[in-house]
Parts: C-alpha cells; sequence; structure tokens
C-alpha cells in the first residue's frame, strides 16, 4: 500500500515538532561569576535546568472604546488637541453647562489616537453624543445633538 510510508513520514514530522517545543533551558555561572542562558546544556559546566512561565497580557478590545459605549449611552465623548482653540471653547461650555464628559488627546494619548484614526478623524475636535458624530464645535450644533439623542 502507497499509503503506510506517507503515515510514517506523518508521524515522524509530529514527533520532532513536538519535541522542539519541549526545549529546555539551561542557566550556569561562569570562572567570573557571570550567569549565562541558553537552550543547549554546557557539555564543560554544570548547568541547572529552568522552569519557565509564559507570561500573557489580555488588551481590551476595540468594542471596549468609549466611543462605541458612547452609542448606547448618549455619553459625551470630545477628541481633541492640546493647542486647538475651538477644542478649548468645547471644553469650557461643557464645563460651564454642567456636562459630564469624557474628553482624549488625540496626539498624547494612545486610546485618543486609536479611536481617532477608527472614526477616520481629518480635524478636532470630533464630539459624540450617543451615536451622533458632530465634526467641529458650535453650541447650537451641540444642543441639537442633544435633543435628538434624547429621542431614542
Amino acid at each position: 500500500m502507497i499509503i503506510r510510508p506517507w503515515i510514517g513520514i506523518f508521524l515522524a514530522m509530529v514527533f520532532l515538532g513536538f519535541s522542539s517545543a519541549q526545549g529546555e533551558i539551561y542557566s550556569w555561572k561562569d570562572a567570573s561569576g557571570r550567569t549565562h542562558f541558553s537552550d543547549q546544556k554546557p557539555e564543560d559546566v554544570s548547568a541547572q535546568s529552568l522552569e519557565l512561565k509564559i507570561n500573557t497580557i489580555n488588551a481590551p478590545s476595540v468594542s471596549d472604546s468609549d466611543f462605541l459605549d458612547a452609542r448606547e449611552r448618549g455619553k459625551v465623548v470630545m477628541y481633541s488637541a492640546v493647542w486647538c482653540g475651538v477644542c478649548k471653547k468645547a471644553r469650557r461650555y461643557f464645563q460651564q453647562e454642567g456636562i459630564a464628559f469624557n474628553e482624549y488627546d488625540i496626539e498624547t494619548s494612545r486610546k485618543g489616537r486609536r479611536d481617532y484614526e477608527a472614526l477616520n478623524g481629518r480635524g478636532v475636535p470630533i464630539i459624540l453624543v450617543g451615536s451622533k458624530r458632530m465634526d467641529g464645535f458650535s453650541t447650537k450644533r451641540f444642543m441639537s445633538l442633544c435633543e435628538g439623542n434624547k429621542s431614542r
């Protein structure tokens, strides 16, 4: 049968793949007291086998971003820059009117930059009220955005 040689080759490849994944790390000190690490056990000195633990990091997904959450909650989010005069005007208005908002600087905040790119931003500020978006700022437009969002 022609299949049997292929099974043997397949099993050999699987075995070799697993054996390389099971590698060990060795640690030893040389004559001058320096510590060395290697995946091959040295022949001339006594080495200690190390047990390594794999570190993992769970990063938040893009769906955890404020601009996506804002759609459900009607929350105000502003993407701004320090040098932006219109952003300062919007911020001052929100503070004077007691409007709760989250602000992200697109140049100094990694989250601000990532969200700004996801929104295909071309200028600042970008203001989100729920699922509504306003590029730039005017009190009149902001109030109409808020009114439209309340009816949802």
